[in-house]
């Protein structure tokens, strides 16, 4: 039977908890070592000493003070010993046959495949459409190589370094880890174990800030070639027509301050015809309350902006990234 051990990276969040609960509840978690790796600056105690369960007992705690959750994995890993290294994000929810069936998915990965992923479950409202937000979260479902729930093995992580800590937030450090195991000679399969990603609250402006995630584009394409988000099984996105929003918009006020009236004029349609194209391609789709509407109205007007900012932020960074280096 092939060994494994579970990383679990956390900033303290309440789902947490609940992960916690699920797997004190799914019979057969032989797992080598469980470790709780705490990614807060401070070094705020985890006080799992208030909840009772043999679980809890088998927690390690470490700390990788706010450096993110790719740095957080590699502290983890690196404290276990196991031939397979699973590793669950802290606001999933395994289901009652999870520990049975990753055994199971253990046991039959030939010895090529490095790495195996759960089936991802998001749970979407069915009395109604779901929101921008929840069909945001559902993608998910669809996505390869996720580490909400995905095992490498001992042998992956240690060709290969692990996570690259660059990636600072939970965006493109799995893909970029699977793109390298993959270069490595090593296989990735989808397993038989379920685990569901509960669409967590949010605010009305969430869509704005994964924007940043346009900078961690940049870095992949350094890494990787111009054909990376084939290879990461990626939608390119919207991204082109951002930039065509933004430069529209740019026109627009050059144009107003040149008082060349008939330019101006021409790019503001340009820019609102865009932007309006792109509200209602969110907007259609979801369950087009007034609420749901304003929200979708304020962020298609300012996501263009926002993506095209972080872009030009990630080629400034990996600038830095570069001249550091030399």
């Amino acid at each position: 039977m092939s060994t494994y051990s579970i990383v679990i990276p956390t900033i303290g969040r309440a789902s947490l908890w609940t992960l916690l609960d699920s797997l004190e509840k799914t019979p057969g978690l032989r797992a080598e070592q469980i470790v709780l790796v705490d990614d807060r600056r401070d070094k705020i105690a985890l006080d799992l000493g208030q909840r009772n369960g043999e679980l809890l007992r088998r927690i390690s705690i470490a700390h990788s003070y706010g450096r993110g959750p790719a740095a957080a994995r590699n502290v983890g890993w690196r404290l276990t010993s196991s031939e397979w290294v699973c590793f669950l994000d802290d606001d999933v929810v395994v289901d009652e046959n999870w520990a049975r069936n990753l055994e199971r998915d253990l046991a039959l990965a030939p010895w090529n495949t490095g790495g195996t992923q759960a089936q991802i479950d998001v749970p979407l409202p069915e009395q109604r459409p779901a929101t921008d937000w929840e069909r945001n979260v559902s993608g998910l479902a669809r996505s390869h190589w996720i580490t909400a729930d995905m095992a490498y093995r001992r042998a992956v992580l240690e060709r290969t370094g692990g996570f690259d800590e660059r990636f600072k937030r939970a965006y493109r450090e799995d893909a970029d880890l699977a793109i390298r195991a993959h270069r490595c000679g090593f296989d990735l399969q989808r397993g038989t174990r379920r685990t569901f990603h509960p669409v967590r609250p949010a605010d009305r402006w969430v869509s704005v800030k994964l924007q940043r995630g346009n900078a961690d584009d940049v870095l992949m394409r350094a890494l990787h070639g111009k054909h990376w988000r084939a290879l990461a099984g990626s939608p390119r996105g919207r991204f082109p027509m951002h930039v065509a929003t933004v430069a529209s918009a740019g026109v627009a006020v050059a144009a107003g301050l040149e008082r060349r009236a008939p330019l101006a004029l021409a790019a503001s349609l340009v820019w609102l015809g865009l932007t309006a194209d792109f509200a209602w391609r969110r907007i259609a789709p979801g369950p087009r309350t007034a609420d749901e509407i304003a929200t979708m109205t304020a962020t298609s007007a300012a996501i263009p902006f926002a993506a095209v900012f972080h872009k030009v932020r990630g080629f400034l960074r990996l600038r830095s990234m570069l001249e550091g280096a030399t």
